[in-house]
């Protein structure tokens, strides 16, 4: 991913209300249940800062966040980048209502250049990963609890 790309945008409609989808994005032991299992801490509070360590096919990948902003149920964004590799990135994700549906819009802009070496660097690694998560994992959580 290079920042010369343009952002991959990922949209996903939830029948739910806007609290229960922000609640599921912002509140630690739900992120568990359908994001990374790992977190070890997070606070939707903007300077907020965590770290923790995903592995696959022998690479660690210690990802490293800090809220930059919160707009509560509406909008929070991360700064995204990993201790072992360059590259850095924001990613939004934002609560549209329309009428009686709810859609999550996930943004990510790459600020810096990742690696070209790194598969889980590529341009369509990164579209899977987050349909998997937002379209998958996300909406099948929220189908559970709403």
């Amino acid at each position: 991913m290079k920042k010369t790309d343009q952002p991959i945008i990922v949209e996903q409609i939830f029948q739910t209300s806007a609290h229960i989808l922000w609640s599921a994005i912002t509140e630690l032991d739900q992120m568990k249940q359908w994001f990374f299992e790992n977190i070890e801490s997070f606070s939707a509070v903007e300077g907020f800062e965590t770290e923790f360590a995903v592995s696959n096919e022998n690479r660690v990948f210690t990802h490293l966040w800090k809220i930059i902003t919160v707009v509560p149920v509406k909008r929070i964004t991360y700064n995204w980048k990993y201790r072992e590799y360059e590259g850095d990135s924001l990613v939004t994700f934002e609560i549209i209502k329309e009428n009686e549906i709810v859609k999550l819009k996930l943004t990510t802009m790459v600020t810096e250049d990742f690696p070209d070496t790194i598969p889980e660097f590529k341009r369509e690694s990164c579209i899977q990963g987050w349909n998997y998560f937002i379209c998958g994992r996300l909406k099948e959580y929220i189908s559970l609890i709403s």
